[in-house]
């Protein structure tokens, strides 16, 4: 005779079989579950912020130990289910011939097409209204990179892989181009194991990292990182980055492209992923060309958005400043050189510098 706490186990199991059927079918390649438990996360984040290497990225401290106490930010959560939706929109290979070209842009392949904020979020909603019609009152909130969620730490510990040297997520069998969202929510389900790192004595990501930003293994510091002086920066990019940034005017992803495990990643059958406007090999004359007007109109369900025109027009100068000396690039520069803005103007000049 089975007893109730039998009963619950194998209904929790169930429905976390269930879940993850579910989640497979909504898109996601992975669905795991973790507990709430992210002490050791918390002093890896407490060391990240005490070293100053968040910059100017001051919500990192605003929210305290929500981030990293997920009961706190969420009253009742016993579980976290951690989704993966994979975004690489082509073979990687495709992407190498592009770093430091000298005359197209690089963005970064999560950027290329719709924004995926938009699209986990509408995924895991449906996820969630699935799980409601199996069970009443069901308690959930649903996040994809929109609050203080430490969404590697509990990706890690749900089994969908392990955080690399470069810190990001790394899946042994498809690599670490892929998206994260979670559903917190009071469900008793069972967890998965946590993964463990297998990088071993692999340093790769360390060494090709352009402006040295992975200062030793599992350690960012962001200021110097490519991805946060193009995204997160809202001033002038320091010089003493300038010339490294090369063409890449969205992110960075050099520590992916050459990271081992990403000779297992394939391109994702994801429609909302595919690239739009050309933005894979677009040249950087062309885009410094488009008025505010056409860039919102090319960026609109964009991640690329966020940076603002001002941005995106400092970051493409640079880029500019970093391309090949031609009658092309000296005149786009010169076409804003008396921008109204400071910034771009202060960057077009730089660049115009670099072609005399």
């Amino acid at each position: 005779m089975t007893t109730n706490s039998q009963e619950n186990h194998d209904d929790a199991a169930a429905l976390k079989t269930d879940i993850q059927r579910w989640g497979h079918e909504l898109g996601f390649q992975r669905i795991g579950i973790s507990d709430i438990d992210l002490e050791q996360a918390e002093q890896r984040l407490d060391e990240w912020l005490s070293d100053g290497h968040h910059g100017t990225m001051h919500y990192m401290h605003r929210y305290g130990t929500k981030r990293s106490r997920p009961q706190e930010l969420v009253p009742g959560t016993l579980r976290v289910i951690s989704a993966r939706m994979d975004y690489l929109p082509q073979a990687q290979e495709d992407a190498l011939p592009l770093l430091d070209h000298d005359s197209r842009a690089y963005v970064s392949r999560y950027a290329l097409g719709r924004d995926y904020h938009k699209v986990l979020r509408t995924r895991l909603r449906a996820l969630a209204r699935r799980i409601e019609e199996r069970v009443e009152n069901f308690g959930y909130r649903v996040f994809v990179d929109s609050a203080p969620v430490l969404e590697k730490a509990i990706a890690e510990k749900a089994g969908l892989g392990w955080v690399g040297k470069h810190t990001n997520l790394i899946d042994r069998d498809s690599g670490s181009w892929f998206f994260l969202g979670e559903l917190y929510t009071d469900l008793p389900l069972p967890v998965d194991e946590p993964e463990v790192s297998h990088c071993g004595t692999c340093r790769a990501c360390i060494d090709v990292c352009p402006t040295d930003a992975i200062v030793g293994p599992y350690k960012l510091n962001a200021r110097r990182c490519i991805s946060y002086l193009t995204i997160e920066l809202k001033e002038s990019i320091p010089v003493e980055f300038r010339e490294a940034i090369g063409n890449r005017i969205y992110g960075c992803d050099d520590c992916q492209l050459f990271c081992p495990w990403n000779k297992f990643a394939k391109p994702t059958a994801e429609g909302d992923f595919a690239p739009r406007h050309k933005l894979e090999s677009a040249q950087l004359t062309e885009l410094f060309s488009w008025s505010e007007s056409t860039w919102l109109s090319n960026t609109e369900g964009s991640a690329i958005r966020r940076i603002g025109y001002e941005r995106w027009l400092r970051n493409v100068a640079v880029a500019l400043g970093n391309a090949k000396t031609t009658p092309q690039v000296v005149a786009a520069l010169n076409e804003r050189r008396d921008s109204d803005s400071k910034i771009v103007a202060e960057h077009v000049l730089w660049a115009l510098a670099r072609h005399e």
